[in-house]
């Protein structure tokens, strides 16, 4: 091999483009051997692919140049282990972040894409959905317009303190008290919210006023049990359950039903997919059994 390589040969040699190559000698990072005095070329050993090496390796981990040119000519294991030391507590704390984001990201959409499902119409045979169905096949025809019983996969979640209501309070004031103390709850806001009656009764009677609320975070302590659950759906802004409550009682009278445990409410469509709160969509739904 040549002793000297000239620029578009070393390039050609090391992978390194031109361009980064003359970026590297401005900054003083990487230099090239000799320099004609004459034509001010620039000529580089096969050796110093070495020093190449150990800068794209760096560099592809996101090393600032900076920190790699002060550690060019005092490498040791000592230094360059308590520098990627550094590194992989920095990607640690990047790849729990992007696990959240994805796990944030995977409960909107499932939400959302299950309102667009609802707005179409789909057929459920024995509470499960049927992916391909035709008119003539046997099940029930479930939209945001139905009372049904649908099965429903287990779900974990965040559940906050019980909500206190002052004479003249709605839902805001004690889910801004919730929000405020998502931090202590080690709650992420940015998951999707609902709201959490004890029992049927209580929603019945007072549907508006959720006694707490809950977060679908997956790192939560408690779980809806996978199930039969009687799921109605409505139209409005938080708190407007409308007859709802009324449709769902008479339904569980008419079908020789029974509920178990807490109520549980939804919006499939909020502010994150929805400029007008008039047409939020709310699921709501609540553990069932025959009598």
């Amino acid at each position: 091999m040549k002793r000297f390589l000239t620029i578009k040969e070393f390039s050609h040699f090391s992978g390194i483009e031109q361009t980064t190559l003359r970026y590297w000698d401005e900054i003083e990072l990487f230099s090239p051997n000799w320099r004609n005095p004459e034509n001010n070329y620039r000529y580089y050993t096969p050796e110093q692919i070495i020093t190449v090496k150990f800068i794209s390796v760096l560099s592809s981990l996101n090393f600032p140049l900076k920190t790699i040119s002060g550690m060019t000519d005092i490498r040791t294991p000592e230094n360059i282990v308590r520098l990627i030391e550094e590194k992989e507590k920095e990607l640690d704390m990047e790849m729990t972040k992007l696990r959240e984001c994805y796990s944030i990201v995977h409960a909107r959409l499932e939400l959302i894409r299950y309102g667009i499902r609802l707005s179409n119409g789909y057929k459920a045979l024995n509470g499960v959905r049927l992916d391909n169905w035709t008119d003539g096949d046997e099940g029930i025809n479930v939209d945001e317009t139905k009372i049904c019983v649908l099965k429903r996969d287990e779900k974990t979640y965040i559940l906050g303190e019980p909500n206190e209501y002052a004479e003249d309070e709605e839902w805001y004031d004690p889910f801004m008290r919730f929000c405020h103390s998502a931090p202590e709850l080690r709650v992420n806001l940015h998951y999707p919210i609902g709201g959490y009656h004890e029992c049927l009764h209580d929603f019945i009677n007072d549907p508006g006023k959720p006694q707490r609320f809950f977060s679908l975070d997956p790192t939560g302590n408690r779980k809806r049990t996978a199930g039969d659950y009687l799921v109605g759906f409505k139209r409005g802004y938080y708190g407007d359950m409308g007859d709802l409550p009324e449709r769902m009682r008479a339904y569980l009278q008419e079908n020789s039903l029974k509920t178990h445990g807490p109520v549980y409410i939804l919006y499939l469509y909020d502010e994150i997919c929805m400029t007008d709160r008039s047409n939020y969509l709310a699921q709501i739904s609540v553990a069932v059994s025959h009598k």
